[in-house]
């Protein structure tokens, strides 16, 4: 049965939620950036597909983006997807989060244990927060998690609130074109965002997401939906380029499912 959204705020604790879904975005670079903001991401994500799912892009295309962008844009940046390097991973979110971004994103591929993802983003959340303390940081788990040898992705968002992180995410390790939707249910789907939300956090879906799964993750209750192939022409996120007529399409989608559950279709029959 589809979550109502309109009455989501009011389970939640309003500084962590939002009843808008927020689009997130994910370019390589400038041109791309400046496409996926005219077509009206919400989130501009920046990253390196070419070292990982969340494969983290160089500091100076960081700022070269950062430059280009409207001030309302909130922007992202991946930091990798990470073995068990607590020190590694402390030193690099530190030098993301000197780059003044509103997120830096973590995935958490070649770790064992809950016990290890806690620690390593414990530490990662303390050198980012030193420095600024309003950044968010978002923890990652993957649905094809069986496939790669890591974590059950439903222990994310214990991992994420334990850890004092603030955005519990899912996505996929294996960029093979098949979605997130289809290594988890949606039984487990609604499960991931209904303990995410039990524990005041936020709630993100991606993983080679297309267009046609945007009403799901909608009606799923997510915060944010992340996606970069399906804004790229030929829905191909590595030879592919993101294109605003291809984001602005996304947002409409997002945009009629709020009309829809706005406005219901009313049954005509007697």
């Amino acid at each position: 049965m589809p979550v109502d959204r309109k009455t989501l705020k009011g389970t939640l604790k309003p500084h962590f939620y939002d009843v808008q879904l927020k689009l997130l975005i994910s370019p390589i670079n400038k041109t791309e950036a400046q496409e996926a903001s005219t077509g009206g991401a919400d989130i501009i994500d920046i990253k390196n597909p070419k070292e990982g799912s969340l494969g983290a892009n160089y500091p100076w295309i960081i700022k070269q983006i950062q430059q280009t962008l409207p001030k309302n844009i909130e922007v992202s940046c991946t930091i990798g997807d990470l073995p068990n390097l607590p020190g590694t991973a402390a030193l690099t979110a530190l030098g993301a989060a000197s780059l003044k971004v509103n997120y830096i994103k973590v995935g958490l591929q070649k770790l064992n244990t809950p016990n290890e993802a806690i620690f390593l983003i414990k530490q990662i959340c303390r050198a980012a927060k030193d420095f600024n303390p309003k950044i968010k940081v978002v923890v990652a788990g993957y649905g094809d998690a069986k496939k790669i040898g890591t974590l059950n992705p439903l222990l994310i968002p214990k991992i994420t609130h334990k850890a004092n992180a603030d955005i519990a995410m899912l996505d996929t390790a294996i960029k093979d074109g098949t979605p997130l939707t289809d290594h988890l249910t949606s039984k487990q789907l609604q499960l991931f965002i209904n303990s995410t939300h039990d524990l005041g956090l936020q709630a993100a879906l991606a993983g080679s997401l297309r267009k046609q799964d945007l009403p799901t993750v909608y009606n799923l209750g997510a915060d944010i939906v992340g996606l970069r192939g399906a804004a790229c022409t030929g829905n191909d996120r590595n030879k592919g380029n993101i294109t605003k007529i291809r984001v602005a399409e996304l947002c409409d989608i997002l945009k009629q499912c709020k009309i829809s559950q706005n406005y219901p279709k009313t049954n005509k029959n007697p």
